[in-house]
């Protein structure tokens, strides 16, 4: 529908406006408007995409308000093709999104004016609706862009277009027949790209946005209007929820933006949202409400904008070490203690800097935390040992045995770091960073020295190209396990997509049958090593070669996703080729490296020079194609389920395929005229790149050529053979299948005709066998091989026992059954369970070779004509007395039966009396057995519950402190008196205290703590004797504990305590000491620097040899540790605190005057033994002569004297006379 400018401004209230169309060569008349409320940007590209900048004049005619300064686009004097032209106005424009960002009015027309020869102009009033005024040369080509611009100005989201269609099109239709206007939905594989408003892949848990599709309405304008009303009310009531991302957040800002969570949930206003976080792509996905989306996204927009400007940072410089404490939950601790955010430096990054990141007023905060968290636990770096290719084999072995989960599982409290990829390739030393408590990071590091131990002469690394890694594998996959069976070596590969040559043996030293000698560990690695090398050799013959390549050829070498390289390669991708920089020469990327097997480098070589060759000549890259025929049977298999087959092919070479079928086709144009025959092959089409096309043709035939070779055959095998020929868990099965390459089938019964459970319809008896044909007769062979040797060895037996001996056949556990099954070399043996013990014999099953099963089945039947007749009998004993009979380890009861002329083998005795279970609640004890037997052990077990219900409790009060005293170690003390008395005493605490019951002087316990009363039970003269001798046992209350504080200077503790005596002779009075603080300086003090000047002489005798001694003297006390410390004195009477307390002031006293340290310094310790003397007999003399302390370094040649000025001197004097071998003199 066409409109005047005038009907136009009047439905616009635009009234006196100038007409945005005026006639060619006429002036419109400019009337007064009033000002828009809501101004617009005259130069605004997004307002206005046509609109150029004018310049009003006074006098002259007024230009079109949507042309330029050069005048109207279409002049009247030129002759020209007929334009066609068409306005309407969209009351609401919705803009689409694109890439999670939404599309202006701008690019929306450009889009449709480069797609259609068109030209468009817009408009947009004070009430949002936008005006549009389209030409164009023909009438169709105005339709076309009219109808994509509005589809574009509507997109609809895909999720509704079910919706919208309705069950077989019946919502769509309504729409259509109630306005009478053509609604046009594209084909889903058709949806523009351009016009999705998200194409990232969505991580887990997100939901991804909506894909936002064009729809076009067709129609008169009021009708187009209704329509569109009607698909609006629609996707209202489906599109109430919507998903939208705030992407590329700065990484520094995004953690504060997250903080702020419940400000954005308080913007939606209760409306429901979800917030997710992607850490690694730093975006925000919000969704739910679609108006709180909205709200939400604009405001997390806002807020990283204000971050931006507030936020500042800071950076300091800490050992690589400290940083594994600024990461994971130290962050968030951080962050909320400070609201500051530190992000240290990548642990591949050399830098040892830390940002922090926060507020100008919250970082001096945020960087003493930072610094308190650096320092707040114990970190300890384990350096590897060895050169470094060493500690690179030791760390590549910890990692590929997961050796950190390891010790993590083991020392839980401990946090182990090893080095990243980036530090082992440059770093010279590589330490283990073990973070935690001292004491478990001791533990950490004695484990992993332990190991190194073990590992040292235990590695070995070998070069072998990477390139024939795989072959090795593929084709040795056996002996490689092979040489941890023989020579107890692993062989580690490196990763493939590693391209590392260096393959790591290792000796295993988790083995059982490690040894420990370093000779066999390295004729074993030898071993290994040679046959690795023996099998390089066999495997591939590889060379490189390198290729000059211009860079602009790169791009056509490796074609679009790695296509091409990908076809080049091939599927066994036995070949590494590297281009321009992955080369690895900075100085020249002109270049192309090829290395592998040397006819695949050939072929290579040679295809990416005729790759070059067709890019220098300009050949079209998709312009060639191939076609071929297949058998129709094995097109399924070749397109694959839901095209995966093909899929494949496309995604790694980049080729479109195309199939047809001719017959089809054909049939259908002949129809019934006449009758043909029809075609058996289809057609593949495959077009694109020369070399990938003949790479996928080459693919698909060898796919179908293998499919051609594929027969199937089914063997007739007894269903009861069956579980042998599978294995264990398929293990025979699956060996065959991987030999073979073939497919083993075998039914899963059923209940009705014993029809297979499988895909293919089998017997019990069948199997099948599908595969290429000589697979498929290899299999058949060895499986069929396999069940003769079955039949002739798995003999089956079966015989009748009489049911009451299967219990003593199976024995406790199944341990009697077993026995045989291992003594007789049965295979299996089974019990019929189907026997509900109604019936009076049980069928049993033995497997195995024909001596086996006679075997078995003697030893059975001899252990079923052990158990005669047999009879039951039940009695009834309260639970409380259950215990009691049974005994400590059933030992009563074996004790009992035994008595009662039982058998005394375990194994036999099972079953004969059974008390219930724990948890049940019956009274009821079942007896079964021998006639005789069950009467004899009847009797006596209600003669034992006759006796126990007749015994009393009695209570008496034992201190609980000297409750294990009295139990004894092991309860020896208990048992002993319990054997004497025949009684039964509980402590509190035991589990069978609370089933003696109420005891009988319970009046005389009343005020009495629980935890002090003990239970005895038995005859009450035997209870009065246990309790006696339990009281001539009980001591006496401890005396009152009496207290002394006595204040000591740090200074003088070490020569007070003189290393523990001092102590030990206070204990002598009965007084014992507790101190508050102790000095953290050593005792003796440390020897001043020896500057030559000191020295001495011992000459008195003329042919004794002199002494050259060191002689110096310091005053004592000078950097000892100042302040008291707190002494606690604690006895038991007055006397003994106040002489510990003399003796201490004495110590003070004494500890004063020793003012002086001298420091004796002998040229050997050749005279040491003279001056200790035996047992330090001399030093303890000179010690009480000169009343010095004297200390004899251990590993040194100096004498440390501890005293006064006088009494250092004499020591001195004393000692080198000692030394001399006189007698000292005073």
């Amino acid at each position: 529908m066409q409109l005047t400018a005038a009907e136009l401004q009047k439905r616009h209230e635009l009234e006196g406006a100038p007409d945005p169309f005026p006639s060619l060569g006429e002036a419109t008349p400019v009337r007064p408007t009033r000002v828009a409320q809501d101004p617009t940007d005259g130069n605004s590209i997004t307002d206005f995409p046509t609109l150029a900048p004018s310049a009003p004049a006074a006098s002259a005619p007024v230009k079109s308000a949507w042309g330029s300064d050069a005048g109207p686009r279409i002049k009247a004097a030129v002759k020209s093709t007929p334009v066609i032209t068409d306005s309407f106005t969209v009351t609401q424009v919705e803009l689409p999104v694109r890439d999670g960002k939404q599309t202006s009015l701008g690019e929306v027309m450009k889009q449709v004016i480069t797609k259609f020869k068109v030209k468009i102009e817009a408009s947009t009033n004070q009430n949002r609706h936008t005006t549009f005024h389209m030409r164009a040369e023909t009438q169709k080509e105005l339709d076309k862009a009219k109808r994509t611009l509005l589809a574009y100005l509507s997109p609809l989201a895909t999720s509704t277009i079910a919706a919208i269609i309705g069950p077989k099109g019946a919502t769509l239709t309504k729409v259509r027949e109630a306005t009478g206007v053509k609604v046009d939905i594209p084909r889903k594989d058709s949806t523009p790209n351009g016009h999705a408003s998200g194409t990232a892949t969505p991580l887990a848990g997100d939901e991804e946005e909506e894909v936002m599709v064009p729809v076009t309405i067709t129609g008169p304008h009021p009708y187009a209007l209704e329509a569109q009303a009607m698909l609006k009310e629609i996707i209202a009531s489906r599109t109430s929820t919507i998903t939208q991302k705030v992407r590329d957040i700065p990484g520094h800002i995004l953690r504060f933006v997250m903080n702020c969570r419940p400000y954005f949930i308080e913007v939606a206003q209760g409306l429901e949202i979800y917030l997710a976080l992607n850490q690694a792509d730093r975006e925000i996905t919000v969704s739910g409400d679609r108006e709180a989306v909205i709200r939400v996204v604009e405001t997390i927009k806002a807020s990283i904008e204000a971050f931006g400007t507030i936020l500042t940072s800071f950076k300091i410089s800490l050992p690589k070490r400290q940083h594994r404490l600024l990461v994971g939950k130290a962050v968030d601790e951080i962050m909320d203690q400070c609201k500051c955010l530190v992000v240290p430096a990548s642990p591949d990054e050399p830098s040892d800097e830390v940002t922090v990141w926060g507020k100008a007023d919250d970082l001096p905060t945020g960087l003493g935390i930072v610094m308190t968290k650096a320092n707040s636990q114990y970190i300890h770096e384990f350096p590897l040992p060895g050169p470094t290719a060493l500690s690179k084999q030791l760390l590549t072995y910890m990692t590929r045995i997961d050796y950190e989960k390891t010790l993590a599982n083991d020392h839980p409290d401990a946090s182990i770091f090893t080095p990243s990829p980036a530090t082992i390739a440059h770093a010279s030393v590589l330490n283990i960073d073990i973070v935690g408590e001292k004491s478990v990071v001791d533990g950490v590091v004695k484990q992993i020295s332990e190991l190194i131990g073990k590992l040292i002469g235990a590695t070995k690394e070998i070069p072998i190209d990477w390139l024939v890694h795989h072959v090795i594998q593929g084709k040795n996959a056996k002996k490689l396990k092979q040489f941890h069976e023989v020579h107890n070596v692993q062989v580690f590969f490196p990763p493939e997509s590693a391209e590392q040559s260096q393959i790591l043996l290792v000796y295993d030293p988790f083995s059982p049958s490690a040894s420990p000698s370093p000779v066999e560990k390295g004729k074993h690695l030898e071993d290994v090593s040679q046959e690795l090398l023996k099998m390089a050799k066999e495997a591939a013959d590889v060379k490189s070669q390198t290729i000059q390549v211009e860079k602009r050829w790169h791009e056509a070498v490796v074609g679009k996703g790695g296509t091409t390289l990908n076809a080049i390669i091939g599927e066994d991708t036995t070949l590494s080729i590297k281009v321009g920089a992955q080369v690895g020469d900075a100085s020249d990327e002109d270049v192309i490296l090829v290395r592998g097997v040397s006819v695949d480098v050939d072929r290579a070589v040679k295809e990416i020079l005729q790759v070059i060759e067709d890019a220098k000549n300009d050949a079209i890259v998709s312009s060639y194609s191939t076609e071929f025929d297949i058998d129709r049977e094995y097109v399924g298999r070749v397109v694959g389920a839901q095209g995966s087959g093909l899929n494949r092919h496309r995604d790694a070479l980049g080729v479109k395929i195309d199939v047809s079928d001719e017959a089809d086709e054909k049939e259908k144009e002949v129809g019934k005229r006449r009758k043909v025959v029809v075609h058996q092959k289809s057609k593949i089409k495959i077009t694109g790149r020369k070399e990938n096309v003949e790479e996928a043709k080459k693919r698909i035939l060898a796919q179908v050529e293998r499919l051609a070779d594929e027969t199937s055959e089914v063997l007739k095998i007894p269903n009861q053979y069956h579980a042998t020929l599978i294995g264990q868990g398929g293990k025979y099965a699956i060996r065959l299948e991987e030999a073979y390459s073939v497919k083993i089938t075998f039914p899963r019964s059923s209940a009705e005709n014993w029809e297979g459970k499988t895909r293919e319809q089998l017997k019990a008896d069948e199997v099948l066998i599908k595969g290429g044909k000589k697979g498929v007769a290899s299999a058949k062979s060895e499986l069929l091989e396999a069940l003769e040797f079955e039949k002739e060895n798995n003999k089956i037996l079966k015989f009748d026992v009489p049911t009451r001996s299967v219990a003593r056949i199976l024995g406790k556990g199944g341990v009697s059954i077993n026995e045989i099954k291992d003594d007789t070399g049965a295979q299996k043996i089974d019990v019929d369970k189907s026997n509900d013990g109604n019936s009076s014999v049980t069928q049993i099953t033995v497997h195995g070779t024909k001596e086996a099963i006679d075997a078995a089945k003697s030893a059975i039947l001899a252990i079923a004509d052990q158990v005669g007749e047999e009879t039951t009998a039940s009695l009834f004993i309260e639970t409380k007395f259950h215990r009691a009979i049974i005994g400590a380890g059933g030992q009563g009861l074996k004790d009992l039966i035994i008595r009662c002329g039982g058998p005394s083998d375990p194994k036999v005795q099972a079953g004969l009396v059974r008390f219930p279970r724990q948890g049940e609640t019956s009274d009821e004890v079942r007896l079964r057995g021998e006639p005789k037997l069950v009467n004899k052990v009847k009797e006596e077990l209600e003669e034992i519950v006759a006796t126990l219900r007749d015994r009393i409790v009695l209570a008496v009060e034992i201190p609980a402190s000297q409750h294990r005293i009295l139990i004894g170690r092991g309860g020896q003390h208990l048992n002993d008196l319990q054997n004497r008395t025949g009684v039964q005493v509980q402590f509190p605490g035991s589990r069978s205290y609370n089933q003696f019951g109420e005891f009988e002087n319970a009046s005389d316990m009343a005020d009495v703590d629980p935890a002090n009363i003990v239970k005895v039970s038995g005859a009450r003269k035997a209870c009065e004797a246990a309790i006696a001798e339990l009281m001539t046992h009980v001591q006496p209350a401890a005396p009152e504990v009496l207290t002394e504080t006595v204040l000591v200077p740090l200074k003088y503790h070490h020569v007070i305590s003189q290393q523990g005596s001092f102590f030990r002779t206070l204990r002598n009075f009965g007084v014992t000491v507790e101190q508050a603080s102790k000095p953290q300086k050593p005792a003796v003090p440390t020897a001043p620097p020896q500057n030559g000047s000191v020295t001495a002489r011992i000459d008195d005798a003329e042919d004794a040899p002199s002494l050259e001694i060191h002689w110096q003297v310091i005053e004592n006390y000078q950097d000892a540790e100042e302040g008291d410390s707190e002494w606690t004195l604690k006895g038991s009477d007055a006397t003994g605190l106040e002489r510990a307390q003399s003796l201490i002031q004495e110590a003070i006293a004494q500890a004063a005057a020793m003012t002086c340290v001298g420091f004796l310094t002998l040229p050997d310790r050749s005279a040491f033994p003279r001056i200790v003397g035996s047992k330090g007999s001399n030093v303890a003399r000179l010690r009480n002569e000169t009343g010095a302390d004297i200390t004899v370094g251990r590993d040194t040649g100096t004498i440390v004297i501890i005293g006064s000025e006088s009494a250092v001197d004499a020591a001195k004097e004393a000692i080198l006379k000692q030394a001399s071998g006189r007698p000292p003199r005073y």
